[in-house]
């Protein structure tokens, strides 16, 4: 019998890390007027690269906020801090999972972050849609993956 991996339990990175996102939500909003999704940020960074109709004049701050998502990892190595990510090898599958949060998130209008932090955060009726739809999605995707098809 294969043994199950489990998830560490990091109370305190954890909290840490709700916070800073927390902050930077509220820092996005009081700044600049915007929501704080990742999804919405991207497309409207990207307005500069591919002609999106409607895209955003305000890049500046979106391109500065996807650096320091990529910049944090480098910061946090360099102040001698360590950094555990893993990345599953199934090529195939990890396009797969892409593809379907691209399509939930252009189909439920916005990613996790926007309605789950600053959606939920300002009562949004559509954001506790969004947000209980992927929770649940999660739930059964994790149940299938875990106990159905053995860990796969």
């Amino acid at each position: 019998m294969e043994m199950e991996t489990q998830t560490a339990f990091t109370p305190w990175a954890s909290l840490g890390g709700g916070v800073l996102i927390g902050l930077s939500a509220v820092i996005v909003m009081g700044l600049f007027g915007r929501i704080a999704g990742i999804a919405g940020i991207t497309q409207g960074a990207l307005g500069g690269v591919v002609p999106l109709r409607g895209a955003p004049k305000d890049r500046d701050w979106r391109w500065a906020f996807l650096l320091g998502l990529l910049a944090a990892p480098v910061v946090i190595m360099a102040a001698g801090g360590t950094v555990t990510q893993t990345v599953p090898q199934n090529l195939f599958a990890m396009a797969i999972a892409g593809l379907l949060v691209g399509t939930g998130t252009a189909l439920g209008s916005g990613c996790t972050s926007g309605h789950g932090v600053c959606g939920l955060a300002r009562l949004s009726g559509r954001s506790l849609v969004a947000v209980a739809t992927f929770m649940a999605a999660g739930f059964v995707t994790v149940f299938l993956l875990r106990h159905v098809l053995g860990g796969v």
